[in-house]
């Protein structure tokens, strides 16, 4: 396992049970919410996920056996406290698509991520409708949906000036009262062209695929759309350009 400070690097080699851990999906969820909120109890987690103690103190064991969780400092000798070891989780996309385990991890981690999405979208809708979220962020927030022409090094530059941008201002909002999580998704995933003579999208509307929900001369690359879990939970700091993180909060889900 490599690692440092902030990432949990998987390397489909020798973290094989360390996925297979993973992908439990209270796991996924139990350590994006000790991601994004810091140190909890079994008991404090149960009541989060709607789960009995026994069933989160269980899985919170799974995590504490791969290094993905450790104890936390008690507040008293009653019930022990957890804390996550990592901000996110990372891996090379190479790497993990050498092996079967690791192809099926990243496309379950993937598809989770696509969940934490759409939860992400119908809370941020009923947070605004409610008033819990100031009109300030009306303007600002969004999903694009862009089909750019890029060569591989392109995409790669793309994904590290966006980390990079990312970590530098999450570094200057970090004490800020203004500040909120925010639900940052960001997708690369290069579609061959198709053979000669068949529909490229027999069900796609051109103008909707490429469509986004902010004025156009707003988009910068390498502006993040403020719209991450836990984290979710990819739900990304700086990495190398083959890694891809699941961050963040990996939000309430991954925060993989």
């Amino acid at each position: 396992m490599d690692s440092d400070e902030h990432k949990r690097v998987l390397d489909p080699e020798r973290d094989t049970a360390a996925l297979k851990a993973l992908t439990h999906p209270l796991r996924i969820q139990l350590l994006g919410l000790l991601r994004q909120h810091g140190p909890a109890t079994a008991s404090e987690l149960a009541a989060r996920t709607g789960e009995s103690s026994a069933s989160t103190s269980y899985h919170l064991r799974v995590l504490a056996k791969y290094a993905f969780i450790a104890e936390a400092e008690h507040r008293d000798g009653r019930e022990r406290r957890w804390r996550a070891l990592h901000t996110l989780t990372s891996w090379s996309n190479e790497s993990m698509e050498a092996t079967e385990a690791g192809r099926a991890f990243v496309g379950l981690a993937r598809r989770r991520q696509i969940e934490h999405l759409e939860r992400s979208l119908a809370r941020y809708e009923a947070d605004l409708a409610a008033g819990r979220l100031g009109q300030e962020w009306v303007e600002p927030s969004g999903i694009t949906d862009l089909m750019p022409r890029l060569t591989a090094a392109s995409l790669t530059e793309l994904f590290d000036t966006v980390a990079g941008k990312l970590e530098e201002l999450t570094a200057r909002d970090a004490d800020d009262p203004r500040a909120e999580h925010v639900v940052f998704v960001a997708a690369g995933l290069p579609l061959a062209a198709p053979e000669h003579g068949a529909p490229e999208h027999a069900d796609r509307e051109p103008e909707e695929h490429e469509a986004e929900d902010r004025h156009p001369a707003d988009l910068d690359p390498a502006d993040p759309d403020p719209a991450d879990p836990d984290p979710a939970d990819r739900e990304t700091a700086g990495r190398d350009p083959e890694d891809r993180a699941v961050t963040a909060h990996d939000a309430e889900d991954l925060n993989p």
